[in-house]
């Protein structure tokens, strides 16, 4: 057994074990954060600390210390599953038994509770989310709670940046904190904690935190802004300069279709490159580990691969477009030249990133009457209502009701609380607070986004400097970048393949196999619908507004009134691509009252160059709302049952065509290829000039 108050020569051995370096010796702060941990079994430690300063090695090494003494194991709260898989290799390296349990590895529950339970790991690994589960909070969270030695909150600032509504769990932490023992030993972590974070972690960590906070400047790091407002700019940037980048690399994007793209358009220029998201499901430690190996030059990445992920020598981080913040962008921005003498740090920016940004800001909170929907569904029903008994009643989308379910039910106290898999109303009042704390951030994260862009047009060298005022640290240090800019033009032939690429780019229409919950009570049908009167995969051409083919989509509806020629080329090659078989024997479209000629002249001219027929076979019955002012596919449904009918017009018997301008829920292309296939006609593949909505 170790004896705590004289382990300075065990704390120099773990972090020799865990650098792989034998001469290995600790940087300014990290062996005096570990001798507070362990010597002091009250101490609330926050660290505050560059990227690559080594916060890890502080709570492994405390951690193993205070194991190898007889304490209970270390619990860390850690916000991605890429940095827990980095922070359980890095724990393995020094002989810490790290183990987690997450969304990842469900089938190993049992395995690593008994572990637990058995007193045999030294440090668990959990998500925010993991607290609220009550499996977690009754089988592994009771059992050991009297027995932790240390709790972590790694990238402590998330409960700042994400706790408020992203990741609304990270709220629980609080309570968490308050119910463990006084003599608890608590470790938080972050890079970026600017006065704002501050604020937060007091209130949820408590006011009597020691920090410790070092010097945030990245002397290796060469930072740089550089305009582009459009995406094929962009990317004929990157094609350019991955060709002459040493080294490998992160390039981020602020949404799944965006990696996706990028991604693409680099592997069609030769690059080795792969996206990683969130959906990118049992790739991502593959890919982690290409990176890490150099057998890719470049990731492109959403937020799912950024803090904690540690590759030393990391050459460049490129940003496609502009982050929401300036606590975000050094976070990532920070996982380049950590071992390197230097390295890039570049930052695009393009003219949708306001537009997305907007989007993060105004959707992070519920709004007062979607508040008020969701209270008063819950007020009608006595015995409570599932999600898909509450979007039955209110026009909001699923992913609003559940932020609004779950921000509501984290309020102490709470006005809802969740019995089996029903909601319900409790005696408590929502809170003026609620509002406030919404209105409050609201404007604070418009401002960090004002931040961000007076940051984009710094000129080159005043990067650094900005960026640690911001978060509040230290200027005295900051030194100039160590190498040239990179050049901030691109070549035009290069920008004219990159839009044809984006204007090549079509959206697969998956078809609906099941009618709504609740059926369509005007058409008399309900459950599952037959094979035989379902429509065929369907193409958008694009996404509604996108670099491509959707800002001409959105001009020829509600500017010109008319499509252009170019949008029927555009779609005749899309077709002529996808080859449907079999093959459309005819085309229709669906009707509008609002806009009664515009699809059937457009899709005329689009059978006229396909060389087929058209016929209009469908009509309007009435007029109802937009599909776009229906938030849930409930609501989406019931908005077209009874809408659409077949008119007096024979129907051919081959297949179809089904054109229509924009598709969101796929309710009307259903209806439309149901009411065809009913009356018929052959199989009918659906066409939309455009999709709405991007991923984030």
């Amino acid at each position: 057994m170790v004896v705590i108050e004289d382990c300075g020569h065990r704390m120099l051995e773990l972090l020799r074990a865990g650098t792989g370096i034998a001469d290995a010796i600790f940087r300014d702060g990290q062996e005096e954060a570990i001798r507070h941990l362990v010597e002091d079994p009250r101490s609330r430690l926050l660290i505050v600390q560059k990227t690559g300063w080594g916060k890890s090695f502080v709570y492994f090494i405390a951690t193993k210390i205070l194991r190898e003494a007889g304490h209970g194991p270390a619990v860390l709260v850690s916000p991605l599953l890429a940095l827990m898989r980095n922070q359980i290799e890095a724990a393995r390296r020094m002989g810490v038994h790290a183990v987690t349990i997450n969304s990842d590895n469900q089938a190993q529950w049992d395995e690593v509770e008994a572990t637990i339970n058995r007193n045999e790991i030294d440090i668990l690994l959990i998500s925010p989310e993991r607290l609220a589960n009550e499996r977690f909070r009754t089988q592994v969270m009771a059992v050991i709670a009297d027995k932790i030695a240390l709790l972590v909150i790694d990238e402590c600032h998330c409960i700042s940046d994400w706790g408020h509504d992203f990741r609304p769990h990270y709220r629980l932490i609080e309570r968490v904190v308050k119910t463990l023992p006084p003599n608890l030993r608590l470790l938080a972590t972050t890079a970026t904690a600017n006065n704002r974070v501050m604020e937060d972690l007091c209130t949820v960590l408590g006011p009597h935190l020691t920090v410790s906070r070092g010097d945030l400047n990245r002397p290796s790091l060469t930072l740089q802004t550089i305009c582009m407002p459009s995406q094929a700019e962009r990317l004929a940037w990157l094609a350019e300069r991955l060709m002459t980048l040493q080294g490998s690399g992160i390039i981020y994007t602020l949404t799944v279709r965006d990696a996706n793209q990028v991604a693409a358009w680099l592997q069609t220029k030769g690059h080795t490159v792969e996206a990683y998201t969130g959906e990118t499901g049992e790739r991502r430690a593959e890919l982690e580990q290409a990176l890490l190996d150099n057998r890719v030059k470049a990731l492109v990445a959403t937020t799912a691969l950024g803090m904690g992920y540690d590759k030393p020598d990391l050459a460049f981080v490129i940003h496609y477009q502009m982050p929401g913040s300036v606590v975000g962008y050094y976070q990532q921005v920070g996982r380049a030249g950590r071992a390197l003498d230097a390295a890039y740090g570049i930052l695009l920016s393009g003219q949708e990133e306001t537009e997305i940004n907007d989007y993060f800001i105004q959707s992070a909170f519920p709004t007062r009457e979607e508040v008020a929907a969701v209270l008063h569904a819950l007020e009608a029903e006595a015995d409570g209502l599932s999600i898909p008994g509450i979007l039955s009643r209110v026009n909001i989308s699923y992913g609003r009701v559940e932020k609004t379910l779950a921000l509501l039910s984290l309020e102490a106290p709470a006005p809802i609380a969740k019995e089996g898999a029903k909601w319900q109303l409790t005696a408590a009042k929502l809170a003026n607070s609620f509002w406030e704390r919404a209105e409050r951030l609201t404007a604070l994260r418009q401002e960090e986004h004002r931040q961000m862009r007076e940051y984009v047009s710094l000129p080159f060298g005043r990067h650094m400097g900005f960026l640690i005022q911001a978060l509040d640290g230290n200027l005295e240090s900051v030194t100039p970048p160590p190498l040239p800019p990179l050049p901030d033009t691109v070549d035009s032939a290069l920008v004219q393949e990159a839009i044809s690429f984006l204007q090549r780019t079509s959206i697969t229409l998956e078809p609906r196999i099941k009618w709504p919950s609740g059926g369509m009570p005007c058409y008399g049908v309900k459950g599952n619908i037959p094979v035989e009167f379902q429509a065929q995969p369907g193409k958008a051409l694009c996404i509604w507004g996108d670099a491509g083919w959707g800002g001409l989509v959105k001009r020829g509806k509600y500017h010109d009134g008319h499509f252009s020629d170019e949008l029927v080329k555009a779609c005749v090659k899309m077709t002529v691509e996808w080859n449907p078989h079999p093959a459309p024997a005819w085309v229709t479209a669906v009707p509008s009252l609002r806009h009664p000629g515009l699809m059937p002249q457009f899709a005329q001219r689009l059978a006229d160059a396909l060389g087929l027929p058209f016929f209009m076979v469908l009509t309007r019955t009435d007029d109802r709302p937009e599909q776009k002012r229906m938030a849930n596919s409930i609501q989406q449904a019931r908005n077209i049952d009874g809408s659409l009918c077949i008119n007096t017009q024979p129907i051919p018997s081959g297949p179809a065509l089904l054109i229509d301008d924009m598709v969101d829920s796929r309710w009307t292309f259903t209806v439309s290829s149901w009411l065809l296939r009913m009356n018929g006609s052959g199989e009918v593949w659906p066409l939309a000039l455009a999709k709405t909505g991007y991923k984030v």
